[in-house]
C-alpha cells in the first residue's frame, strides 16, 4: 500500500498508515498500551513470552533457584541491571544478564555470522518486534507510538502531519517542554535508545532528552540538490525511509548489535587537573547506516575486487563511520561462509595516530587482541608482527609502511592473507611512494631467485591494485588523483564516489559552518626602490619570488597586518562564545610566523593590552637576524603540549606556517586571518578549520585575507559542495608521449638503463657495481647539460612530469611494461644529479631594493553566494616540461613589473592594468551583453559609453587617481576605453 501526503489529512490518519506498514509489512506485533509498565518501560508479559520461548532450559533452572517468584525476580533483575551506571540498556540487549545461579539470559538474538547454523538462526527469528501507541509513560502524557525489542522499549516517536499545520519542529518542541525526560522511558541508557521526531517530510532524533538542552539531530535522506531534507518520493511519503528500512527487524536488530555505542570520553580540566567523564549514546546518522550498509553489500558480493572512495563531508562523523565499518569487516563472511578478510587496516597519514581515532575504534566492541593501534611508541617492526598474526583490527599511519617496506623480509608472505585497507583523509594519504610502499607491503611474497625482469614486472604488479587488497579511501575533498585511484564510473562513464554526504548538506543540517559567509579581502600597496648603481642580470621568475618573499617578510608590512589583526580581533571577535572565541593567522613561512610573534608583542606590550595573546607553531628552527627560533623556545612549552595550551583561555590567537592547516580541530576558533597564497584543496582544507560548531554556543566565523581573491577561493570550493566528478584521467598515452619526448632528448638509452636495473635489483652490490652505476648516471648528466640551458630545462620538467605520472599511472592501472619501468628507475636517480634549482638562484635580493609606502586597504567584503554547479575536478596530466625561464631581466625592469601592478603613480604600466581593471568590470555588465547581443557595433557604442562609468565607479577602490581623473575627463575617458571595445562585443557575442 501506498500514501501520498495529501492524503493524510490529520496526524491520527498518518499514525494509523504506520502502523498498519510496521504490522502488515514488517511483521510487528501491535500490544495495547495498557500493557506497558512506565515503572520498568516494558511490556512484561511478552519479555517473558520471548524468555520462555528462546531459552526454556535457563528458564526452567531459574525456576528451580526462584520457585514462585520466579517471573518477579527475573523482570526486577533485568530493570536492576539496566539501571546500573556500569552497565544500561545497550550492554544488556548485547551482552545479557547473569544470575547467581550461573545462568545467562539473552534479551536479544544478534544476527548469526553465517546462514549454515540453523540453531542460531530459528533463535534469530525468535526476536519479538512489537508496538504500542498512545503510551502513558506518565499521568497525564502520552507518546503516540513506542516500539519494543523482545518487550524492552527502545524508540518513541512523536508525529505530526504538514497537512494539518504542525511539523517535525512542534514534535521537537513537545518532547523538549512538555515530556517529562525524568521518567523510566526517557531515563538515559535506561529507557528508549532514542526518540525520533517526524512529520511528512523529514525526520529527527535525539538519544537523550533533556528538557530544552535536548539536542535532535536530522535524520534525512538529504535533498535533490545535495542539500537537507529528503528527496519527493513519487510512490510514498518522504520518510518512508523510515518503515521502509531503519524499523526493519533486521535494521533494528544490526543497530543494536552493530551500530549503537555509549561514547565515554574523560575531559580534563586545565585548572585544576582533575577529570571528568562524559557519557554519550551514539546513534548513527542516516547516511553513516546508508555508506556502512552499502559497502558492507557490495564487498560481500566482490570481496577483494574493487575499491571505493567515500566522499563525505567535515562535519559527517567520518571517525565513528570508519570504526563501525572496521569492525563490521573484521568479522565479514561470504556466501559459503568463510571470513572474507584476515584483517582490516585503518590507515592515517598522520604523524601519529589521531588520539579520537583509537577511541572510537576501541569503544564500539573492544576485544582483547582484536585490535592494535600502532601508536607513537609502536615501531615498524610491530606493525609487521600484527599483519604476520591473527590481529583483526589495526590502525597505523601510512607511514610506518614506508619504514617496514626498509626490511621485506620479517614480513613473510603476507600475499595469501587477504587485507581490507580504510584510509582516512584520502586525498593526502594516497600520493605517491607512501602509497605505493602499503601495497608492496601488502602484497608481500617470499622471496625465490628470480631475473632483474621478472623483479621489475613483480614491483609493478606489487605497485596496482593487489588482488589481496580492498581499499575503501575517505575524504571531504577528493583530488582528481584520489578519484582516478579509487573512484567508481557513474552512469556518464566518469570517476566519482561510491557514496556521497556533502558539504551543503552538512552546512545546512548544522553540523560545520559556512565559512566562507563572512569574507574580507585586503591588498598591499607598497612602492619598490632600487639600492644599486649597476643592473645585474637575474632570473626573472627568481626574482619576483625572493621580492614577493622580501616583502611578505618586512617588518613595516607585517607591522600593519598586526594592528589590523589585533584591533579587529579585540573589537569584533573576543567577544564571541561568551569571550572564549580564537583566532588562527596564517603565515606564509616560518620566518614570517617569528616575525609576526615579534610585532604581536611589541604591539601588545606599546598599546597596554593584556588580553590578548599568541601561540606560534612551526616544524623544526630557523636563524634570524644571528638567532635561532623555534616553537618550543617561544611558547615556553613542548609540541604535544600545544593543543591543551591553546584550549585555555590565557591564549586567543595562534601563528601558524605550515602546519595545523589540516587535522586541527578546535571548535573555539572564530577568525582566521590569512597571509598566505591559497588555492585548491589547501585553500578548502586550511579554511575549514573554521567550520566546526561549537555548542551550545551559536558560533559564527570570519575571514579576513591579506592574499587570495575571493573568486579564486569561491572556485577552490565549489567541487566540494556537492558532488565531485573526475573531468578526465591519466592515460597510458600520456606516459607513453612523454617517454617519446625524453628519448628525444638523447641523454641515456634503453641498454644503459637496463645495464643500471641489472645492478639495482641485486641482492648485494660491490664497489665495482657502485662505480657502474654512477659512471652510467654520470654520462647521461654530461649528456643533460650540453642540451642548451632552455632545452635543459624543459627536459628536467618533462622527467619530473614522467617520473610523477607513471609511478601514479602504476598504482591506478594494470599497465606493464618492463622497458619503461626500467627507465623510470634508471630516471629516479638520474634527476637527483640534475641541478633542480638551475644557475643564478642564490643571490640576496635585500642590499638590491628597498621597500617604502606600505598600505593595508580594505579591497571587498563577500557575503555567501550559491556556488555554481562546478563539481568536476582534475588530475594534471604529465605533459613535455615547460619552460620555467624563459628570459633574463634586469633589476630595474622586474622593479617596474611589480610597481606596475601595486603602485599608485599614474604611469604607462599602472594605467594599463587600470584600464584592464574597467574592461573586466565591462564584461560582467549583464545589461552591456544583452545589448551587444541584439545591436550592431555602432548601436552597441552608445550603450557601451554609457556603462563606462559605473565600471569606474564599480572599480574605483582599485586606482582612485587614475579613475577620479577619467571621471573628470571625457575625451581621455572614450580615448582609453575605445581600445577594448570592438574586443569586448566580439567576447559577448562569441
Amino acid at each position: 500500500m501506498s500514501m501520498k501526503g495529501n492524503q493524510l489529512r490529520e496526524k491520527e490518519d498518518y499514525q494509523q498508515y504506520i502502523l498498519e506498514r510496521l504490522i502488515e509489512d514488517n511483521g510487528f506485533i501491535k500490544r495495547p498500551a495498557t500493557r506497558f509498565n512506565p515503572r520498568l518501560s516494558m511490556d512484561e508479559e511478552l519479555l517473558l513470552n520471548y524468555l520462555y520461548d528462546s531459552q526454556p532450559d535457563a528458564m526452567e533452572k531459574l525456576k528451580k533457584t526462584y520457585e514462585k517468584d520466579m517471573e518477579k525476580t527475573v523482570v526486577n533483575y533485568i530493570n536492576e541491571q539496566i539501571l546500573k551506571k556500569s552497565r544500561g540498556l545497550i550492554d544488556v540487549l548485547k551482552n545479557g544478564v547473569a544470575f547467581d545461579n550461573g545462568t545467562t539470559l539473552n534479551l536479544m538474538q544478534k544476527t548469526p555470522a553465517t546462514i549454515y547454523n540453523e540453531e542460531l538462526n530459528l533463535l534469530y527469528r525468535k526476536n519479538i518486534f512489537s508496538i504500542m501507541e498512545e503510551v502513558y509513560h506518565k499521568e497525564d502524557e502520552r507518546i503516540d507510538l513506542v516500539i519494543f525489542l523482545n518487550g524492552l522499549a527502545i524508540f518513541s516517536i512523536e508525529l505530526k502531519c504538514n497537512t494539518s499545520g504542525s511539523t517535525y519542529e512542534d514534535a521537537i518542541n513537545q518532547y523538549k517542554t512538555q515530556r517529562d525526560y525524568k521518567t523510566r522511558l526517557f531515563k538515559f541508557n535506561a529507557g528508549v535508545l532514542a526518540s525520533f521526531a517526524m512529520d511528512l517530510k523529514e525526520v529527527y532524533m535525539c538519544t537523550e532528552l533533556k528538557g530544552r538542552e535536548s539536542f535532535f539531530r536530522p535524520f534525512n535522506l538529504g535533498s535533490d540538490d545535495f542539500g537537507k531534507g529528503n528527496p519527493h518520493n513519487e510512490n510514498d511519503l518522504n520518510v518512508s525511509y523510515m518503515w521502509d528500512h531503519i524499523f526493519k527487524k533486521e535494521t533494528i536488530i544490526s543497530l543494536i548489535e552493530r551500530f549503537i555505542f555509549i561514547e565515554k570520553k574523560e575531559k580534563k580540566d586545565l585548572d585544576t587537573g582533575k577529570r571528568k567523564e562524559t557519557k554519550t549514546l551514539i546513534f548513527p546518522r542516516f547516511h553513516q547506516l546508508r555508506a556502512v550498509e552499502r559497502l558492507v553489500d557490495d564487498i560481500r558480493k566482490n570481496k577483494c575486487e574493487k575499491n571505493y572512495l567515500i566522499e563525505h563531508s567535515a562535519g559527517s562523523g567520518k571517525t565513528n563511520t570508519i570504526s563501525w565499518l572496521a569492525h563490521i569487516l573484521a568479522t565479514l563472511h561470504d556466501e559459503n561462509s568463510e571470513n572474507i578478510f584476515d584483517t582490516v587496516l585503518i590507515v592515517t597519514d598522520r604523524i601519529i595516530v589521531d588520539r579520537q581515532l583509537q577511541d572510537a575504534v576501541r569503544q564500539i566492541d573492544y576485544k582483547t587482541g582484536f585490535i592494535e593501534v600502532m601508536d607513537d611508541k609502536r615501531t615498524s617492526a610491530d606493525l609487521a608482527d600484527s599483519l604476520r598474526g591473527n590481529t583483526k583490527i589495526v590502525v597505523t599511519t601510512i607511514h610506518k609502511f614506508f619504514h617496514t617496506i626498509q626490511n621485506q623480509n620479517m614480513l613473510g608472505n603476507l600475499k595469501h592473507k587477504t587485507f581490507a585497507v580504510i584510509i582516512d583523509e584520502a586525498h593526502s594519504s594516497t600520493d605517491g611512494i607512501l602509497m605505493q610502499s602499503m601495497t608492496t607491503v601488502l602484497a608481500n611474497e617470499d622471496c625465490e631467485e628470480k631475473s632483474t625482469d621478472e623483479l621489475i614486472a613483480e614491483e609493478i604488479r606489487k605497485s596496482g591494485k593487489q588482488d589481496n587488497v580492498s581499499i575503501i579511501a575517505f575524504t571531504a575533498t577528493p583530488s582528481g588523483a584520489t578519484l582516478q585511484l579509487f573512484g567508481c564510473l557513474n552512469a556518464e562513464g566518469k570517476k566519482s564516489y561510491f557514496d556521497l554526504y556533502p558539504m551543503k548538506q552538512a552546512i545546512e543540517e548544522g553540523y560545520i559552518l559556512d565559512v566562507l559567509n563572512n569574507y574580507v579581502t585586503y591588498k598591499t600597496y607598497f612602492k619598490l626602490n632600487k639600492t644599486i648603481s649597476d643592473d645585474p642580470e637575474l632570473k626573472s621568475i627568481t626574482a619576483k619570488k625572493k621580492i614577493a618573499r622580501f616583502i611578505d617578510v618586512h617588518d613595516t608590512n607585517i607591522a600593519q597586518k598586526v594592528e589590523i589583526v589585533i584591533e579587529h580581533f579585540r573589537n569584533n571577535i573576543a567577544s564571541m562564545l561568551d569571550g572564549k572565541a580564537k583566532a588562527m593567522v596564517v603565515t606564509s613561512s616560518r620566518e614570517a610566523a617569528v616575525r609576526y610573534k615579534q610585532a604581536f608583542e611589541e604591539y601588545i606590550t606599546r598599546n597596554g593590552y593584556n588580553d590578548i595573546q599568541a601561540l606560534v607553531a612551526f616544524s623544526g628552527k630557523i636563524s634570524l637576524d644571528g638567532e635561532e627560533f623555534s616553537e618550543t623556545g617561544i611558547n615556553g612549552f613542548s609540541e604535544e603540549a600545544l593543543r591543551d595550551e591553546f584550549e585555555k583561555d590565557e591564549y586567543q590567537v595562534l601563528l601558524v606556517a605550515n602546519k595545523y592547516q589540516t587535522g586541527f580541530d578546535q571548535p573555539k576558533l572564530c577568525a582566521m586571518y590569512v597571509d598566505k597564497k591559497l588555492k585548491g584543496i589547501n585553500a578548502v582544507q586550511t579554511l575549514s578549520r573554521l567550520n566546526r560548531i561549537c555548542p551550545p554556543y551559536q558560533k559564527s566565523s570570519f575571514i579576513l585575507d591579506f592574499k587570495n581573491d575571493y573568486d579564486d577561493i569561491r572556485k577552490a570550493f565549489e567541487p566540494y559542495y556537492r558532488d565531485t566528478i573526475l573531468f578526465n584521467e591519466i592515460s597510458i598515452s600520456d606516459i607513453q608521449d612523454l617517454d617519446r619526448t625524453i628519448d628525444e632528448y638523447g641523454i641515456f638509452s634503453l641498454d644503459e638503463a637496463s645495464e643500471f636495473n641489472d645492478f639495482l635489483y641485486q641482492d648485494k652490490r660491490s664497489g665495482t657495481d657502485k662505480r657502474k652505476m654512477w659512471t652510467l648516471l654520470d654520462r647521461a648528466l654530461k649528456r643533460y647539460l650540453n642540451l642548451g640551458e632552455e632545452v635543459q630545462l624543459e627536459a628536467r620538467g618533462s622527467i619530473r612530469n614522467f617520473l610523477k605520472g607513471y609511478n601514479f599511472l602504476i598504482q591506478a592501472t594494470f599497465y606493464e611494461n618492463i622497458d619503461l619501468h626500467k627507465k623510470y628507475n634508471f630516471l629516479s636517480y638520474l634527476i637527483k644529479e640534475i641541478n633542480i634549482g638551475g644557475e643564478g638562484n642564490d643571490f640576496d635580493i635585500a642590499d638590491k631594493i628597498t621597500v617604502s609606502s606600505f598600505k593595508q586597504q580594505k579591497q571587498s567584503e563577500n557575503v555567501k553566494e550559491e556556488p555554481g554547479d562546478f563539481s568536476t575536478v582534475t588530475i594534471k596530466t604529465p605533459k613535455k616540461g615547460q619552460i620555467e625561464i624563459t628570459q633574463r631581466k634586469k633589476l630595474s625592469q622586474i622593479i617596474e613589473e611589480i610597481n606596475s601592478l601595486y603602485d599608485k603613480d599614474f604611469d604607462t604600466n599602472s594605467t594599463t592594468r587600470a584600464a584592464m581593471q574597467i574592461k573586466d568590470a565591462l564584461l560582467r555588465n549583464e545589461r552591456l551583453q544583452a545589448s551587444a547581443r541584439s545591436n550592431d557595433l555602432k548601436h552597441f557604442k552608445y550603450v557601451f559609453e554609457d556603462s563606462v562609468e559605473d565600471a569606474l565607479v564599480e572599480s574605483f577602490d582599485q586606482n582612485v587617481d587614475f579613475f577620479t581623473t577619467l571621471l573628470n575627463d571625457k575625451d581621455l575617458r572614450r580615448k582609453i576605453t575605445e581600445v577594448f571595445l570592438e574586443e569586448i562585443y566580439n567576447q559577448f557575442n562569441s
